[in-house]
């Protein structure tokens, strides 16, 4: 019997799922090792494989998700990288688009570049917009740059050259070179990292390419040698931005697509389960031990965005539109200069992790607030395997309290009302900023913390409904097994909306395709696992910004024009408030999403209760809800013990393996046909196709 698994490595935990031929489903929580994650993901595998009774040698699939290239970005712990760029265009990096972060504030510090300017070099040679040459590429100064970055010991080398991504003779011959001078760096071309117009984003994101690829690629390296030790016969995938997977030498040529690996993965499994369960319409929370990520799905498909900010290096490339917030289970309590409480972004993490965690924390944290207060367990978690020190919470806060002057529990209950509020203002950005009310939306709570929280910020946005998968703390991991294949394609083509453009248009998709296609080769899919999705980045003539509009997937023509341009007038009256139809749309970037279907993982149904049978309590817990007026009995539930058609009314607290689920007093709870819990805010167990 073969078996799937995929891994998920956060900044406090790592999760692994693991199913096999029959569809049973398993997981398995333990503490990430920051250090060096592989450890953590072998050892995970390992733990699943051990416990399910499974060899390595039955692994056939092996995904996860990572936060290398992230963490390589925020911490500064890249490679020493050199840049080479068309002459006079050295400084691009750092001047950027010439933007302030805050307008009004004088003394603000610009982030430092990734590569220094002794180590951004610049070459003669030109290419003009038509493709003529201007200036030809002096190969002598290309020779000589390179020879001066590798004297002075630069791992990586970026090389963006003006209009390299139209016409890219230049760009590949000044590769050739670097890499004869330099054969072990790092190079990046930037029309192999991003085929488009706007020459600094492209610039930033060819850099930061270049920045983090030693780093991924060593990290790849080991994790490749580990796996292999462990007896696991196959290659790990690796969860790409846009929530596609993508091979391990793929992953190391261009880690960048990585940024954004793991919350990626929670999206797809959210995305699965929500259209198993009957919701189109979601807004997903996954809350871990660092960070909050929500974003928004509409009719079954994540939004996208395109571009990304990681501590002041834009990146530009597709990307599911999730907004990310420092509030997660371990996010430390502190006073500010004006003795006001705020909480978070600077985390525990996973060493020392919480207070109550017993491993030498002291400060305060959002874990600890929710163990003093009663809503977790005040003596173990995962399962049990995990044991908690209350009286350490309970301590961490009392320090806290006591510097603010304030009783102990409203401090406690300040710190998640704090949280709260913070997640609900990352949710407005990904919905009410983008021409969405919340209230049309159900909310699904994931990650460790996520169900924890859930029921406060559902009410704290007017949203009606919370669902709470079966696996919520292993959604990510859950991910990489519901993930196909995908790489993004793209090539900008600024050209008018009109039928004089449909040639221009074939002609370019067609070498789209024609990468897609080889690509879809190299990794072995067959012809009827493979799916083409064209896009085009539209605007009004004159303005800065684009939005994405599907297209047909086969040639347009004159026809398709009328139904393409409303699509475009009603998006941009969706994020805008407005649309102009009498005004000419430009097309600016085509794009290619090519998807490469793998097996899916389907959750079960699960047992069927007998009908009005009330589910299994297995205790009570004094827990703090103000809601409740302060101490409150709660009704303890094992998650295990639910089945379909179960339904209770809160205050009650559902324990499992790996989260804990608070529903609050007044909200009504039945469990769906796949155990999914339906919190239902308004008291009405709303059928699945009443749903939004």
């Amino acid at each position: 019997m073969s078996v799937r698994v995929g891994v998920d490595t956060g900044g406090t935990f790592t999760d692994v799922c693991l199913v096999d031929d029959s569809g049973e489903l398993s997981v398995f929580k333990l503490t990430s090792t920051p250090r060096d994650p592989s450890e953590a993901i072998v050892e995970g595998v390992q733990a699943i494989l051990q416990e399910t009774t499974h060899d390595a040698s039955a692994v056939a699939f092996l995904g996860h998700g990572t936060t290398v290239a992230t963490n390589a970005l925020l911490e500064r712990h890249g490679a020493r990288t050199g840049l080479i760029t068309t002459l006079g265009f050295r400084d691009l990096l750092e001047l950027a688009r010439q933007m302030r972060p805050d307008l009004y504030d004088l003394q603000v510090e610009k982030p430092v570049p990734l590569v220094p300017r002794r180590w951004r070099l610049d070459v003669p040679e030109r290419m003009r917009h038509d493709g003529a040459v201007e200036t030809p590429l002096d190969e002598e100064a290309v020779r000589q740059a390179a020879q001066a970055l590798a004297d002075a010991g630069v791992e990586a080398v970026a090389i963006c050259f003006l209009y390299s991504y139209l016409y890219p003779q230049h760009e590949l011959r000044g590769g050739e070179i670097v890499r004869e001078v330099l054969p072990n760096a790092f190079v990046t071309l930037s029309h192999q990292t991003l085929a488009e117009f706007r020459e600094y984003e492209r610039l930033s994101t060819t850099v930061a390419n270049a920045f983090i690829g030693p780093t991924m690629r060593g990290y790849i390296e080991r994790l490749r040698g580990r796996v292999r030790e462990a007896g696991v016969p196959v290659d790990a995938y690796i969860t790409q931005s846009n929530g596609g997977v993508i091979s391990l030498d793929a992953a190391s040529a261009s880690p960048v697509r990585t940024a954004l690996s793991g919350p990626a993965a929670g999206i797809t499994a959210a995305v699965a389960v929500a259209e198993q369960a009957g919701f189109p319409n979601v807004i997903t929370f996954d809350m871990g031990g660092t960070s909050t990520d929500v974003a928004l799905i509409e009719g079954g498909r994540p939004s996208l965005k395109m571009e990304l900010d990681i501590a002041g290096v834009p990146i530009r490339a597709p990307m599911i539109d999730i907004n990310t917030v420092g509030a997660g289970g371990g996010s430390i309590a502190w006073i500010d200069s004006g003795g006001h409480l705020k909480v978070g972004p600077r985390s525990a993490g996973a060493d020392p992790g919480p207070a109550s965690y017993g491993r030498g924390g002291t400060q305060a944290t959002v874990t600890d607030a929710n163990v003093a207060l009663g809503l977790l367990n005040r003596e173990t978690i995962l399962g049990g395997r995990m044991a908690l020190q209350a009286s350490a919470a309970d301590a961490a806060v009392a320090a806290l309290a006591a510097d603010l002057d304030l009783p102990d529990l409203d401090v406690a209950q300040g710190m998640l009302s704090i949280v709260t509020a913070n997640m609900a203002r990352a949710i407005r950005v990904i919905s009410v900023e983008r021409g969405y009310d919340p209230r049309d939306f159900a909310l699904l709570a994931f990650g460790g913390a996520g169900p924890l929280h859930a029921a406060r910020l559902a009410r704290e946005l007017d949203i009606p409904r919370v669902i709470v998968p079966t696996i919520p703390g292993i959604l990510c991991a859950l991910g990489l097994l519901v993930a196909d294949l995908r790489v993004d394609y793209s090539r900008t083509l600024l050209q008018p909306l009109t039928e004089d453009a449909l040639p221009a248009l074939h002609a370019a998709f067609a070498e789209l395709d024609v990468a897609a296609h080889a690509w879809l080769d190299q990794e072995h899919i067959p012809q009827e696992g493979r799916q083409l999705r064209r896009v085009a980045d539209m605007r009004y003539v004159g303005q800065n910004y684009e939005l994405g509009v599907a297209l047909p997937s086969a040639d347009l023509n004159a026809d398709d024009l009328p139904g393409i341009l409303e699509t475009f007038h009603r998006a941009h009256d969706q994020a805008y408030g407005f649309a102009s139809p009498d005004e000419p749309v430009q097309i600016v970037t085509l794009r290619l999403e090519a998807s490469g279907v793998t097996p899916k993982v389907h959750l079960p149904r699960i047992a069927q209760a007998e009908p009005g049978s009330a589910p299994p309590v297995s205790g009570t817990r004094q827990a703090w809800l103000p809601e409740a007026g302060g101490w409150q009995a709660c009704a303890l539930y094992h998650r295990d013990d639910l089945q379909a058609g179960h339904a209770f009314v809160g205050p009650a607290i559902v324990e499992q393996m790996d989260t804990t689920t608070v529903v609050l007093p007044g909200q009504h709870v039945s469990v769906d046909p796949w155990g999914n819990l339906i919190i239902n805010d308004t008291g009405t167990d709303v059928q699945s196709g009443d749903r939004t």
